[in-house]
């Protein structure tokens, strides 16, 4: 047993020449956030997530990657996409999606405090900042008089950036992945 849940029932492969392989490298991984006190602390996000009675077997999960698109490119498993707000690992709701995206969809909730996403009041300037964060860069986008000028700066460019990366890997990502970015919206309460 894995986390006291997770189980190999036919003892698939794990490693080859002594390093774990991917398929388990994703399962474990996505084990251990869902699972692991010591992971839950360090990243909230996870609290609350569970993982599908079938992704709990080993074998099940090994053999529903090699169906997936994006898996065999190195892609991130992926929860949040298809369903806003989703906690669970399952096959219906997980796909695989290049880093550059799976890092597009995190929210750090713990750093923005009680203002809306995307934006913060400076003290300094008594005005509401908005950033939108790109290929791993915090973009800064101007200051507002309030902060849904400034969440609504956010919002379309958040939005705009979600379609081009849908376009960019179109060829490369599952379908749902593609039509779920062409559809992606902030919500200000998210």
């Amino acid at each position: 047993m894995f986390y006291g849940v997770g189980f190999n029932d036919r003892k698939f492969k794990t490693k080859v020449g002594g390093k774990h392989i991917k398929e388990y490298k994703h399962w474990s991984m996505m084990l251990a956030r869902c699972y692991s006190e010591n992971t839950k602390e360090r990243q909230l996000r996870y609290i609350d997530c569970s993982v599908s009675d079938n992704f709990k077997s080993y074998s099940y999960f090994y053999e529903w990657c090699q169906k997936q698109t994006g898996f065999d490119s190195g892609f991130d498993l992926d929860k949040d996409l298809l369903v806003k707000g989703n906690k669970i690992y399952s096959e219906d709701l997980c796909l695989f999606l290049p880093k550059e995206v799976n890092r597009a969809l995190c929210k750090n909730n713990k750093s923005r405090g009680k203002h809306p996403i995307g934006t913060n009041f400076n003290k300094s300037t008594g005005m509401f900042d908005c950033y939108v964060r790109k290929t791993g860069e915090r973009i800064f986008l101007g200051s507002f008089g309030n902060k849904l000028d400034a969440f609504n700066c956010y919002k379309r460019e958040k939005e705009s950036y979600m379609k081009q990366l849908a376009n960019k890997y179109k060829a490369e990502i599952d379908h749902r992945a593609y039509k779920a970015l062409m559809n992606y919206q902030v919500e200000i309460t998210d």
